[in-house]
């Protein structure tokens, strides 16, 4: 296990395999995909192909992507955090689900700052967004919390759901 980030109750690491019953729960809680604009998930298969198809593809296209959350007093893979590239729009997306039972305790506030910082110092990156659904107001709060402003609110997705876009750049 490669640690990425370690805060105090929190490690972030790239995903594994083995990791698929965890990014089931995630994917499978009709309250983590509320405001995501992702499909639920109900079997193994999928949540396999989420971690070989996607994550795994994109940290070898670009070194870096959403990364297993720890919860170190538990040992438990709670969700994921981290940056993602979209290169449909040239850009790197902070991005954070977890689980609900761990919602409301500073877990993805402890981490979201540090993602910005490893993004600037270790990636080298020069901008970082956040798209974000306007009613999730709690995730709005994590985004302004780490430093990225409001830009503007559009559709965005193959949905068309619409979001808030906010960003931080290296020279802010």
């Amino acid at each position: 296990m490669s640690t990425i980030i370690e805060t105090e109750r929190i490690i972030l690491r790239r995903f594994l395999i083995e990791d698929d019953e965890a990014v089931l729960e995630l994917n499978s809680s009709a309250a983590v995909q509320k405001y995501t604009g992702d499909m639920i998930i109900d079997t193994i298969e999928e949540a396999r192909a989420i971690i070989t198809d996607i994550w795994f593809k994109e940290y070898a296209a670009y070194g870096y992507g959403r990364f297993a959350v720890i919860f170190k007093p538990e040992n438990k893979v709670i969700g994921f955090a981290g940056l993602k590239y979209l290169p449909a729009i040239e850009e790197t997306d902070i991005g954070f689900r977890i689980l609900p039972a761990y919602w409301g305790k500073g877990v993805i506030s402890e981490i979201a700052g540090e993602l910005v910082t490893y993004g600037f110092d270790i990636l080298g990156l020069n901008k970082i967004i956040a798209t974000v659904m306007p009613a999730n107001i709690a995730s709005i709060r994590v985004v302004e919390k780490a430093g990225l402003i409001y830009e503007r609110t559009s559709a965005y997705g193959s949905r068309g759901d619409v979001y808030n876009f906010y960003s931080i750049s290296l020279k802010d």
